[in-house]
């Protein structure tokens, strides 16, 4: 029997292309899945046996999606919420183990909160429309490059962001000088070096679960100030 797994990881995106690309509207700290009730229609009858109420299944209710994550005003994630306002969109959750679920939706709320003493969240709920087509895992794929973020001049930290990804993977990181692998420079942070100077540094980010591997580089971060 499989075991049961811990949610992180889980990923959900909102395309408005038929599925073509995806964006994430933001940083999920809680995703409750679509679920489904069966309508009960009374088909009772005066011949009924015994005189014992009878029925049979009606239509199927797929319910809806709700995404806790965390909130920024003005945010990217928060302009895809605001743009698909009033729009049937596709949506797509996907779990740790590369398994998705993809539907139809519309969204029906939208209620951020911004407490004194705890970080700022919101609460994404949407409606699912139709069908829910469940996929099995695939390898992951890249939809937005990873980037990097920092003060391009000798001494200074940069930081890898790993982009977008389907099939909730995890990432490993390779900096690069100029296209040549930096040894040793496989975490998220790389700390520019004398030898950096006037050159252009860039992250490969290779994405993997269990269904296979993929990699996407990140632009040049060019001409680094000693």
């Amino acid at each position: 029997m499989d075991e049961p797994g811990i949610g992180y990881g889980s990923l959900f995106e909102i395309s408005t292309d038929g599925g073509a690309t995806w964006a994430s509207p933001g940083q999920a700290t809680s995703l409750t899945p679509p679920s489904f009730a069966v309508d009960a229609i009374d088909v009772t009858h005066m011949q009924s046996p015994s005189g014992t109420r009878e029925f049979i299944p009606g239509l199927v209710d797929p319910g809806e999606c709700s995404i806790e994550m965390n909130f920024m005003p003005g945010s990217a994630g928060e302009a895809i919420i605001l743009s698909v306002l009033r729009m049937k969109v596709k949506a797509r959750a996907t779990f740790p183990d590369g398994e998705s679920v993809t539907f139809d939706a519309i969204i029906t709320g939208y209620s951020p909160a911004v407490p004194m003493d705890e970080k700022m969240t919101a609460t994404l709920t949407v409606k699912v429309s139709g069908v829910v087509e469940h996929g099995a895992a695939a390898a992951p794929v890249n939809s937005i490059k990873p980037a990097i973020s920092g003060v391009a001049q000798v001494g200074q930290v940069l930081t890898a962001y790993p982009g977008v990804w389907s099939g909730a993977p995890s990432y490993d990181y390779q900096w690069k000088n100029e296209g040549t692998n930096l040894a040793g420079a496989t975490s998220q942070t790389y700390t520019l070096q004398a030898s950096d100077a006037a050159d252009t540094i860039t992250v490969t980010v290779t994405a993997t679960n269990s269904e296979g591997s993929a990699s996407a580089t990140s632009a040049g971060l060019a001409d680094i100030a000693a």
